[in-house]
């Protein structure tokens, strides 16, 4: 059984170093990508701080991002790749962080609380197949440890799943 460890007293490169740690563990000998992504926001969730929104989109034929598991208030269940900060992630095939989305050209505020935003692809053999999603209530939540910490996590994910 896996038990999530308090995170206390760390800086963020550690934070992250722990967090990794923990999703290579809960996420051992499982492959399926829907439960790998319940448990992996469901973590970021509990373990980060600051946070309003933590989850997955998956990339669908015809270029659209459907809701996959998240932690947080409903969300938008359709996003199209170039709209928004997570379509964004796709088109420019790259991490997308803003440090307030109320001046990001495009927002789609799914939750009218978060200012915030990061979004990580996820890319298997350079395929994108979906985003990493993490919002924030407040302005300039994220930085470009958060960015690295996030793309971390986002690769054990990939590595970890049967797509």
């Amino acid at each position: 059984m896996f038990k999530a460890r308090t995170i206390t007293g760390a800086g963020k490169a550690d934070m992250y170093r722990e967090i990794a740690q923990q999703l290579e563990g809960l996420l051992a000998g499982e492959f399926d990508a829907i439960a790998n992504a319940a448990n992996t926001s469901a973590l970021l969730f509990q373990s980060l701080p600051d946070l309003n929104w933590a989850g997955f989109y998956f990339l669908r034929a015809g270029g659209e991002l459907v809701l996959g598991p998240f932690q947080g208030k409903p969300a938008c269940v359709r996003i199209a790749a170039g709209r928004g900060v997570c379509g964004a992630a796709v088109v420019r095939r790259q991490s997308v962080r803003f440090a307030d989305v109320n001046e990001f050209p495009g927002h789609i505020a799914c939750d009218a609380d978060s200012r915030a935003e990061l979004v990580v692809p996820l890319m298997r053999q350079g395929i994108i197949v979906g985003v990493l999603d993490l919002d924030s209530p407040h302005v300039g939540r994220f930085d470009a440890e958060d960015q690295a910490g996030i793309e971390h996590v986002a690769a054990i994910y990939v590595a970890a799943c049967e797509f």
